[in-house]
């Protein structure tokens, strides 16, 4: 194959996010050694000879085929994301909710069974209720912070438990370690929204989750220029089971959004402080106004 990008991955462990979110996952071509992330506009990846082609095909996790599935601007974005999180490995999709649907489609089947709490994106419990629910999945739903109502709901087919926190866009709080327990007990996948707070604010994996989704759209890009999502969690079923999904079913994050994310992520954490800091200046004000009735904020006092 012509051209051919490393995929090695540097250890950014010990590195400050601010560092992760410019560095990590940035790859150079070997003729030019550009110094900014590359921008690959192409539907497929040229081959040497049909030999290379159908090797290239047969792994196809391994290289640059067909930007359905892979390409270089697109894995840019999805290593420095996972390096970000703290997870091994991560899949873009076209959207916040395209990610949630593939994390579903990839782990559930008919007859399973999926806690999910109430506080949720609407679309999102549309998905669990209407979409899935066609399909043989049942859906049962619990307030976000009371863990007890997390263990009470859990049935002998329960594959998945879901929730987004802080919730959106009520801003309510879960506590991500003690429902990771009830959990990892029922042998459930936890999948964890990290839209609202992003890597900058809190990591689910680092306390008990075991996959996290990301509407992009949102802080990870930060100035409402394109759409997208994620996917990040370990690489057996991130590569083992999402990888194959989006292969053949296509949910894709086009280059020119994955490359518009790279650049959103190198000032997230500047981004992500400074508006927390408004946020509550703004909420602790509120709450003083005669015509406010009740002000939603996790850091007010109330």
């Amino acid at each position: 194959m012509k051209s051919k990008i490393p995929r090695q991955k540097p250890d950014f462990s010990k590195l400050a996010p601010e560092t992760i979110a410019v560095r990590a996952g940035t790859r150079r071509t070997a003729e030019y050694q550009e110094h900014s992330e590359a921008l690959f506009l192409t539907s497929s990846f040229c081959f040497d000879s049909a030999e290379l082609a159908a090797d290239g095909f047969a792994h196809a996790d391994q290289g640059f085929i067909y930007s359905r599935f892979t390409n270089p601007t697109v894995s840019m974005f999805q290593d420095r994301l996972a390096a970000l999180e703290g997870g091994e490995a991560c899949i873009a999709t076209s959207s916040g909710m395209a990610a949630i649907l593939t994390m579903a489609m990839s782990h559930l089947q008919a007859g399973d069974h999926v806690v999910c709490s109430r506080s949720v994106f609407g679309a999102t419990i549309q998905l669990f209720s209407n979409i899935l629910g066609r399909f043989g999945i049942t859906t049962t739903y619990v307030d976000l912070s009371d863990t007890k109502a997390w263990q009470n709901a859990v049935q002998e087919n329960t594959k998945l438990f879901y929730l987004e926190t802080p919730s959106n866009p009520l801003t309510e709080i879960a506590d991500i370690k003690a429902i990771s327990k009830i959990a990892k007990k029922a042998k459930a996948l936890f999948a964890v929204d990290n839209c609202f707070c992003t890597p900058a604010l809190q990591k689910p994996l680092s306390l008990g989750a075991d996959v996290v989704i990301h509407s992009a759209t949102k802080y990870l890009d930060g100035q409402g220029r394109v759409v997208g999502g994620a996917i990040v969690g370990s690489n057996d079923f991130i590569m083992g089971k999402v990888f194959p999904y989006v292969r053949t079913a296509g949910p894709t994050l086009s280059a020119f959004n994955a490359w518009v994310f790279l650049k959103g992520l190198e000032t997230l954490e500047l981004r992500m402080k400074q508006q927390s800091q408004n946020a509550l200046a703004l909420a602790q004000w509120l709450e003083k106004q005669v015509g406010v009735e009740r002000v939603y904020h996790p850091g007010l006092k109330s």
